[in-house]
């Protein structure tokens, strides 16, 4: 099997090709902005340079039996961009329009698209979201997956090719971007957190779980046509996820109590609504689907790999 991977360099993109390469029979090739040399590698890297509706993917495409497409124009910090909205358009769904359509000119198997839970919404009160959920994408980004996905669904609908969407919720590791990093550093510099309070319940997908499942998409003859939310076994309260991550990096960890109504409006005053509800709100998933349809079992817990996120994240400090 030959497998194409978009956004090959990132970091979902980097764990899912050596998951694959993990395979004896599975041939990788990596698609990358610009040509740099890997000598040693298993890879065949291809330089596309920028996503969008202009983009060639002719030589990435060469014998690809299967793309795993990752690459996106994501959450952007202080966005100077005329048009947000109309970049992550140009990116997130001309971009991917453009790779479907040359992926079914070449006869390609299967396209897995690697989407967001953003697409469900940015919180959840009563109920879990599932597959079954109606989408209520609350910002730029997931609206843009949101659109991609429909409009790859009607391409795929009228040719062979086999299309699998995964949103994932946050994903973690030692080594990711964005708020997650923030936690690690904060954990790491001992300070007191005003958290006690906060009884949330959050899924999110260890980088090691989604990878698997990635990997699972690519090969299972169940999961063509079909969408999944996945996530970790067990979902973790903000207050449970700073302690293993303290834990494993060995340190002392001080939370003490403020009113999560008190957090809130202190947010929303220094313009922080949304990292607020990102920290503190709930979001839960149901992710029997993936587990029925496809027979699969998350390879490590969430406390195991909050434990082993915190280990890591100190290693390279001693």
């Amino acid at each position: 099997m030959h497998v194409l991977v978009t956004g090959a360099m990132g970091f979902v993109g980097s764990a899912v090709r050596n998951r694959l390469q993990c395979e004896g029979d599975v041939q990788v090739t990596a698609a990358v902005r610009e040509s740099n040399a890997f000598p040693g590698s298993r890879e065949r890297f291809v330089a596309v340079g920028d996503i969008g509706p202009e983009t060639d993917w002719s030589r990435a495409l060469q014998g690809v039996d299967v793309v795993v497409h990752l690459a996106a124009r994501a959450h952007v910090l202080n966005d100077n961009h005329i048009d947000p909205l109309a970049e992550f358009r140009r990116v997130n769904v001309r971009g991917a329009v453009r790779l479907l359509r040359q992926a079914i000119d070449n006869r390609v198997k299967r396209f897995v698209f690697i989407s967001s839970i953003g697409v469900n919404g940015n919180c959840t009160t009563t109920q879990a979201f599932s597959e079954r959920s109606t989408p209520a994408p609350h910002a730029d980004y997931a609206l843009s997956k949101l659109e991609a996905e429909h409009a790859l669904k009607a391409m795929a609908a009228s040719s062979n090719i086999e299309l699998v969407i995964i949103r994932p919720p946050l994903v973690y590791a030692a080594h990711a971007p964005g708020n997650f990093a923030r936690l690690l550093k904060l954990v790491d510099l001992g300070v007191p957190l005003p958290f006690a309070s906060v009884s949330n319940s959050r899924s999110m997908v260890a980088l090691e779980n989604l990878a698997d499942f990635i990997d699972c998409c690519v090969k299972h003859p169940a999961a063509a046509g079909e969408t999944f939310l996945v996530c970790d076994p067990q979902d973790v309260s903000l207050k449970e996820l700073l302690e293993l991550l303290a834990r494993g990096m060995d340190k002392r960890l001080i939370q003490f109590p403020v009113p999560p109504a008190l957090l809130g409006w202190l947010a929303s005053v220094v313009g922080k609504k949304n990292l607020f509800t990102q920290l503190c709100g709930s979001l839960q998933i149901d992710s029997t689907k993936s587990r029925q349809l496809l027979g699969w079992q998350p390879p490590v817990s969430a406390q195991a790999a909050l434990l082993a996120t915190g280990q890591q994240f100190r290693q390279p400090r001693r």
